[in-house]
């Protein structure tokens, strides 16, 4: 009696044995789905193999209980893989459910472990590129707030000195009227710009597209800059076919190039050139603004087109800094693609690309 019940309990402590290691064995499988499966192949071949075992000890022994200590080590093992194999999951899955609730209540620097199957390491992965991105919004949105209350406090505050000079008599109403009509109508241009960055932001822009040729585009906005580019000592080129053409809005685009051409402008010192580059390409036509001056640091290159930030972080009077977004956001609209690069040679080199 006390051999067979030694030898039931030797069996089953084999069985549970090798569920275990296997179970081990699972978790090391890269992804959910394999492990699941996995397990659903042991819970299927243990059973079997105690079924076996169990046939083979009832033709060799009389005894009853050997067959039911097989059974239920092999059902042991399986319920044991199960439990060690679904903690494993749960856990890898409980982080990153720790890490939501802590971003949900405001924490946006929490970060879940990309660690565990490759399905819940993606999902970590993601919600970390969320965490980024919901950062990265708050902080444009405390800038935001920041910059244009500076830009409408400014000439508010110049505006208001003003009033206040006439109506003590400091100076006369001639004098003032200039000035203040300067200041109207930088507050206007601000509006107007945020204006048209919330409409952008909202999708409500409407664009009537056609097909035209972009030399007469280029040849207006360069007109448009050629007086304050003499005054600089600047000199203005451009590079465009007259057969090149693309699908675009005339005026949305001229305004891009403006903006553009503007800030090279503002970049390039005395003696040197702003030119624009018009290329077909497989996709469409590529056009590209270059100047040069001091090119471009790595921070420029990738801030340059978010709202009201500016290379030098000097808070002056040329423009609040939402030219090249309200850029982006137009070519975005048309279905191209805007960035800033080094040019050859020094300088910087600004393209975006606009279906053909």
């Amino acid at each position: 009696m006390i051999a067979m019940l030694g030898s039931a309990a030797l069996v089953a402590l084999v069985t549970l044995g090798v569920g275990l290691v296997f179970a081990y064995v699972l978790r090391l499988l890269p992804t959910v789905r394999l492990q699941l499966a996995g397990l659903a192949f042991l819970a299927v071949l243990l059973p079997l193999g105690a079924v076996l075992l169990s046939g083979w000890v009832m033709f060799d022994s009389e005894h009853d209980l050997m067959i039911l200590a097989v059974t239920a080590a092999s059902a042991l093992t399986a319920v044991g893989a199960a439990l060690v194999l679904t903690s494993s999951i749960v856990g890898s899955i409980d982080r990153v459910r720790d890490a939501s609730v802590e971003l949900a209540r405001g924490d946006l620097s929490v970060r879940a472990p990309e660690e565990g199957p490759v399905e819940v390491a993606d999902l970590a992965r993601s919600f970390n590129e969320m965490g980024d991105n919901l950062r990265r919004l708050f902080d444009t949105r405390r800038e935001l707030v920041a910059w244009a209350s500076h830009d409408l406090r400014t000439p508010l505050a110049n505006m208001q000195a003003m009033l206040e000079a006439i109506e003590d008599d400091l100076g006369e109403p001639e004098e003032y009227v200039p000035v203040l009509r300067e200041q109207v109508r930088v507050l206007s241009v601000l509006v107007d710009d945020l204006f048209e960055l919330a409409r952008i932001d909202a999708g409500a822009l409407t664009l009537e597209l056609r097909n035209l040729p972009l030399a007469p585009v280029v040849t207006s906005s360069l007109r448009s800059i050629e007086a304050e580019a003499r005054s600089r000592n600047v000199h203005l080129g451009a590079d465009v076919r007259d057969d090149v053409t693309a699908r675009f809005a005339p005026h949305e685009v001229e305004r891009v190039l403006m903006n553009l051409l503007t800030n090279a402008l503002r970049h390039t010192p005395s003696d040197g050139a702003v030119a624009v580059h018009v290329d077909s390409t497989s996709g469409g036509v590529r056009v590209s603004v270059e100047d040069t001056g001091e090119g471009l640091d790595a921070e420029a290159r990738e801030r340059m087109f978010e709202r009201f930030w500016r290379g030098d972080h000097a808070r002056s009077s040329r423009g609040a800094g939402l030219g090249l977004a309200i850029a982006r956001g137009l070519v975005e609209a048309h279905g191209g693609h805007i960035w800033a690069e080094d040019r050859e040679g020094g300088g910087a080199r600004v393209c975006f690309t606009l279906p053909s």
